[in-house]
């Protein structure tokens, strides 16, 4: 249990929240929502020790034991994958070491093996004879290899480190966990397994993540960062969201009917101020509109970013037609082999499988790379816009401003035109004079889309358009791409997103594709049915 008494942050001048009071309580997962910047990060820091409150405490039992994972991905190269995931349980861990030094002396006196016997009693309360079994479970559900426990953490890729580190987070069943971001890198299966084991999990977790499925799988509440404030809300992500647009809805329809009643109370003061007959009624209506306060809604700090595709032409009847598509990776293995598929009229097609096979696909639509055997046949009619995943060569080496770099694609060039579409993306005032070479992962995604805004196309590559954005652009982006008229092609992380803009799925494999029509969920509940 975790207990938040009357506790505020301030950075500099600066109020992240203030006067919070929360409990947090075993077998609920809480999710920590709020716009970049409202202070999610800190709070987690602050739960966990790392940062003092300016007022207030957190109150944690002494024999509860709380796990947190790691975000540095370099802080366990020196040691082999199994030790780190062992280490998520640091007091088992150096139990093990000393365990080792001690059965290794040549010189093993008996104050030594008093000290064994009690190291070995702890050992087995901490469960140490299951541990190795335990890690390997926690990384073969994560997806990773068992031949690699012992291999060196400096000798295994970034998308790999991830998940061993959120395998240290899980392991040991502690009573608190805290992640922050854990599905980012994962691949839908290891998302779909942490859901799982989450979903059923015992003891305490806090979690922060941009992932609207994963939010909706796995909360029993929804712990909001908003208004200088953090409040609490039963329910998952979907019934949070649902509720908080309808409550602004009605208390701006409740304000629209109290500023008419005020106009019309006004009026009739005004016309019947100065006729006697009149005068009593006046003096009521004054009465009433002291009653009537318009709410001044708290300026939230989220910001919606607007997405919208509008198509210069409408596709003809030749959209697209992939035949025999082969390519070979740098290993020399295949990425994929034998890909054919065609686009119909109305497809949304998301492609899901091997992450660097899927980008490699979209780069030779995109005509940016040849594939080794095939052919791709584009029908005259169709105008394309590329998201690419990797969007380092538009933004490197490049010092212009925002306005100057979306010139480049513009065909009106009057800053009014072009400042117009930067603010649709949040982009305003002095802001979009800054140099693009700067800019923050998010606000380069954000540039990229108001580009593609640009071009007025009826076929558009979208290729991990959600990495490094907050939930309020992710929606953004989930509604741009649904109200899409044209046609699509799509890879994303975020199993919101494609399941409800797809309405077709292709699997890529080395050695070809699986082509299912519907949504996303239905082609994972196929699947299953086919184990």
């Amino acid at each position: 249990m975790i207990t938040v008494n009357n506790l505020s942050f301030h950075f500099g001048s600066q109020t992240l929240f203030k006067n919070v009071d929360l409990k947090f309580t075993p077998g609920n997962c809480y999710g920590v929502i709020g716009a970049n910047g409202a202070g999610k990060s800190t709070f987690f820091r602050i739960l966990c020790g790392e940062l003092e409150p300016t007022t207030g405490e957190v109150s944690i039992p002494s024999t509860v034991r709380m796990s947190v994972l790691k975000q540095d991905h370099f802080a366990y190269d020196a040691y082999t994958v199994l030790d780190t995931v062992i280490m998520g349980n640091q007091r088992l861990y150096d139990i093990m070491q000393e365990k080792d030094a001690l059965y290794a002396k040549e010189d093993f006196t008996d104050e030594d093996g008093d000290r064994a016997s009690e190291l070995e009693a702890e050992f087995a309360e901490l469960n140490g004879w299951d541990a190795e079994t335990d890690a390997t479970k926690l990384l073969q559900g994560l997806g990773v290899d068992i031949d690699l426990l012992y291999t060196p953490m400096s000798d295994i890729s970034e998308k790999l480190k991830v998940k061993v580190l959120l395998a240290q987070a899980l392991f040991g069943n502690p009573d608190i966990i805290l992640l922050d971001e854990p599905t980012n890198g994962l691949d839908l299966d290891a998302v779909t397994w942490l859901e799982d084991f989450l979903a059923d999990y015992f003891g305490t977790v806090l979690v922060i993540s941009h992932d609207r499925h994963f939010l909706n799988d796995v909360c029993t509440n929804i712990v909001d960062i908003d208004y200088n404030g953090i409040k609490m809300y039963v329910g998952n992500y979907e019934f949070w969201y649902e509720s908080s647009q309808l409550i602004q809805r009605m208390i701006k329809q409740q304000n629209r009917k109290n500023e008419e009643k005020i106009r019309d109370l006004q009026a009739f003061i005004a016309r019947f101020s100065a006729n006697k007959s009149k005068s009593r009624q006046a003096t009521s209506r004054r009465k009433l509109i002291e009653k009537l306060t318009v709410e001044e809604l708290p300026a939230s700090s989220r910001r919606y970013p607007y997405i919208g595709f509008d198509m210069d032409r409408t596709a003809g009847k030749d959209i697209l037609t992939v035949t025999d598509l082969s390519k070979i990776g740098p290993d020399g293995s295949p990425l994929f082999a034998n890909v054919n598929f065609s686009v119909a009229k109305d497809d949304k097609i998301a492609f899901v499988g091997n992450e660097m096979a899927i980008t490699e696909l979209f780069k030779m639509l995109a005509e940016e790379t040849e594939p080794d055997a095939g052919h791709i046949k584009w029908g005259v009619s169709i105008t394309r816009s590329y998201f690419p995943h990797d969007n380092t060569e538009f933004f490197s080496g490049h010092e212009e401003n925002m306005l100057d770099w979306m010139r480049q694609w513009s065909k009106d060039q009057t800053e009014t035109y072009i400042r117009g579409i930067l603010g649709r993306m949040l982009f305003s005032g002095d802001s979009v004079y800054k140099s693009v070479n700067v800019l923050s992962g998010g606000e380069k995604v954000r540039c990229m889309f108001s580009r593609m805004m640009l071009f007025g196309s009826n076929f558009l590559l979208v290729d991990q358009p959600t990495d490094h954005l907050d939930l309020e652009s992710i929606t953004a982006v989930n509604n741009g791409l649904s109200e899409f008229k044209g046609n699509l092609i799509l890879s994303s992380h975020d199993y919101e997103l494609i399941n409800t803009v797809a309405n077709r799925i292709i699997e890529i494999r080395p050695d070809g594709i699986t082509d299912f029509r519907g949504t996303y969920e239905e082609f994972v509940a196929s699947k299953k049915q086919d184990v």
